[in-house]
């Protein structure tokens, strides 16, 4: 079992930065691909960003491709997502994932393991 905890979400003005992580418990945690999703008020939970367990291969949703970055430190068990050149629209609570393989996946059902979700509120 893998336990995940995010931290690192708040307010911030379009334009900002913010930098999310997810720190999870186990030993195990080099065996998982992890994922970041989000869900807008109002809307269905969506991709945001994978990495393949080794921390190497990383994949985008388009709307945030450029602007967020994915990375993986398996000596500290934890994933972050550092977000740059915030939008209104990436208003949303996020969310880290988790799933043994080493394979990128981009959908919900794929990933095991999630976190409570930290809020991210980007002013305009």
């Amino acid at each position: 079992q893998v336990q995940l905890v995010e931290s690192g979400g708040g307010l911030v003005q379009a334009g900002g930065s913010l930098r999310l992580s997810c720190a999870a418990s186990g030993r195990t945690f080099s065996s998982y691909s992890m994922g970041w999703f989000r869900q807008a008020p109002g809307k269905e939970r969506e991709f945001v960003a994978a990495i393949i367990r080794s921390g190497g291969n990383t994949y985008y949703a388009d709307s945030v491709k450029g602007r967020f970055t994915i990375s993986k430190d398996n000596a500290k068990n934890t994933v972050y997502l550092q977000m740059n050149s915030l939008k209104p629209e990436d208003t949303a609570v996020y969310y880290c994932a988790g799933r043994a393989g080493v394979l990128v996946r981009t959908t919900e059902d794929d990933y095991y393991y999630w976190g409570q979700g930290t809020q991210v509120t980007v002013s305009s």
